[in-house]
């Protein structure tokens, strides 16, 4: 099981020059719901949502998602190892719960500041390649 950040959806939608290996697309994934609202939240500001929405929806169904319950919210609340923004505490969160469940998913983000966190809170983390 891979936990899958937005930017690496994002990557994959927009046809980026950096895009997930095939073989992610393989494995079970796992998110915060979190990155459902960032995925449409972006594409809708770019005007996409119209052009990206049915490939939006299909890799959405890929995913298997937490919800933002009590206790992934109570513990975005605690501090983390390094200064994190606001929806990276909700994706932290949304992993250390995942690992209070016995499940450890290493983390697929191109965000080097949110990659950092993970790795402080011992999250291991997707080799996404070049």
């Amino acid at each position: 099981m891979i936990y899958l950040d937005t930017s690496v959806a994002l990557a994959q939608l927009l046809a980026e020059d950096r895009r997930p290996p095939a073989q992610l697309w393989q494995e079970p994934l796992v998110s915060s719901r979190l990155l459902e609202y960032e995925l449409w939240t972006r594409l809708h500001a770019r005007g996409l949502g119209a052009s990206h929405g049915e490939a939006a929806r299909l890799l959405l169904a890929r995913i298997a998602f937490l919800e933002l319950a009590r206790p992934v919210l109570a513990r975005a609340l605690e501090p983390f190892p390094t200064p994190v923004r606001t929806l990276d505490a909700l994706h932290l969160a949304s992993m250390d719960f995942l690992r209070g469940l016995g499940q450890d998913a290493p983390m697929a983000s191109y965000d080097d500041r949110l990659v950092a966190a993970a790795r402080a809170i011992g999250v291991g983390v997707y080799d996404l390649g070049p």
